[in-house]
């Protein structure tokens, strides 16, 4: 009997109640009951507030990256413009330097040729004086020979010294 008595025990350990098992799955339905009101429910709002946060976050962060690359192009675009502009203003720049180079140019061969053309008429003045002084001179040597001529009659070899003396006086009126 003794093995008959252990074979109790182990029912009464092993066996099944059905009051108790009715009573432990209450038990289990109404635990499962308020851990999804009380846990489960607050647990998923948290779950789900902190997966619409980092959706909000991926949109944002999505949203700035169109907003940067809409502020590089921008940035490009006006880079390109002001490239533009400055190799505009380089060749208006070039341009003006060009004509201005011209109008120097123009101006300094108008000077030239004023300064030649006003050289050439001193010239020619300083020629006609000499030519009138030389003139006024032989017309001066002109009248002494006349009169020495007709204070006395020339024979030849008065002439020929006469004609050297003239021709002396003229190279001592360089001097």
């Amino acid at each position: 009997m003794p093995v008959l008595a252990e074979v109790t025990q182990f029912e009464s350990l092993v066996g099944v109640n059905p009051w108790t098992a009715l009573f432990t799955f209450c038990n289990m339905i109404i635990t499962f009951l308020l851990l999804k009101k009380f846990l489960f429910k607050p647990v998923k709002k948290m779950i789900d507030a902190r997966q619409k946060e980092i959706d909000d976050m991926y949109a944002d962060a999505e949203a700035s990256k169109k907003e940067a690359a809409k502020l590089q192009a921008d940035y490009e675009e006006h880079l390109s413009s002001a490239r533009a502009q400055r190799d505009e203003i380089l060749r208006d720049a070039v341009a003006a330097a060009n004509k201005r180079r011209e109008a120097i140019v123009a101006e300094a061969r108008a000077d030239a040729a004023a300064l030649r053309d006003k050289a050439e008429a001193d010239i020619a003045q300083e020629k006609k004086k000499a030519l009138n002084e030389v003139k006024n001179e032989i017309s001066s040597i002109s009248i002494s020979i006349a009169e020495e001529v007709v204070e006395r009659e020339i024979t030849e070899a008065d002439h020929l010294r006469l004609v050297n003396e003239f021709i002396g006086k003229l190279g001592e009126g360089d001097d």
